[in-house]
C-alpha cells in the first residue's frame, strides 16, 4: 500500500476521485460490471475500491469479529450502522477494511482523496460509525483493487474501463444495485449502447 503513504504528501493523481465503469468487455469477470472509485494513482501505479459489490457479511458481525462490539451491544448499534452495507472493494488483500467517507469526519489516519472525500483504513473510524458520531457519509470495502506502473492506462486505452468524475451523491448512495447503470446514465450513456470493442477515429 505503498501508493497511500505517498498520498499523505503527495500532488493528486490524473485519475483521483474518479469512477471507473468496466466496459462491456471486461475480461477480468470479478470486475463484470464493477464501479470502481480511485483513490490513488500515480506513476507508481493505482489503488481504488468496487463501490457496487456487497459483501455477505453483515456490518454488525464484523464489528463483533473485531473486537469492537461484544454480542450484546449489537443490540444498542443506531439503525444507520445496522444498516451499513459491507462492500468487496477488490481482489487483493481482503481482509483488510477501508472507509471511504465525507470530510466532515477525520481521525489521524484519515487520508484526503478529493477536496470532499477521504480514507481511513483503521478501526477508529468503525468506532465512531458503531458510535453514531462518525461521518455523515461513508461506506466500507473489505480488500482493494490495485494496479501497477501503467497498468491501468493500459486497461483504459484497451476499452477495459471508461472514466468519469465521481460525486459524492452516487459514491455514498445506498442503492448498489443499480449504481452502475445509474452512474453510466448520469454521464448520458444507455448501457445498452455500449461496445464490447475499442473504437478507432
Amino acid at each position: 500500500m505503498d501508493l497511500l503513504r505517498q498520498k499523505k504528501h503527495a500532488v493528486r493523481g490524473f485519475l483521483d476521485d474518479q469512477f471507473l465503469i468496466a466496459m462491456p468487455g471486461m475480461k477480468d469477470d470479478r470486475f463484470a460490471r464493477a464501479v470502481i472509485y480511485v483513490c490513488a494513482h500515480s506513476d507508481e501505479g493505482a489503488m481504488g475500491l468496487i463501490i457496487n459489490q456487497a459483501q455477505q457479511m453483515p456490518f454488525p458481525d464484523l464489528l463483533v469479529q473485531l473486537g469492537i462490539l461484544d454480542e450484546q451491544e449489537v443490540i444498542r448499534l443506531p439503525q444507520k450502522a445496522r444498516d451499513f452495507v459491507v462492500r468487496n472493494g477488490g481482489p487483493v488483500d481482503r481482509s483488510r477494511g477501508f472507509v471511504l467517507h465525507s470530510g466532515d469526519y477525520t481521525v489521524e489516519s484519515s487520508l484526503p482523496v478529493s477536496d470532499d472525500i477521504c480514507l481511513t483504513a483503521t478501526v477508529d473510524i468503525l468506532r465512531a460509525i458503531s458510535a453514531g458520531r462518525g461521518p455523515r457519509h461513508a461506506l466500507m470495502a473489505l480488500g482493494y483493487s490495485g494496479w501497477g506502473a501503467g497498468q491501468l492506462e493500459s486497461e483504459i486505452a484497451e476499452n477495459g474501463w471508461l472514466t468519469c468524475p465521481a460525486t459524492p451523491e452516487l459514491l455514498f448512495d445506498a442503492d448498489i444495485d443499480r449504481k452502475y447503470d445509474r452512474i453510466l446514465a448520469s454521464i448520458g450513456i444507455n448501457p445498452a449502447h455500449l461496445s464490447m470493442t475499442a473504437g478507432h477515429a
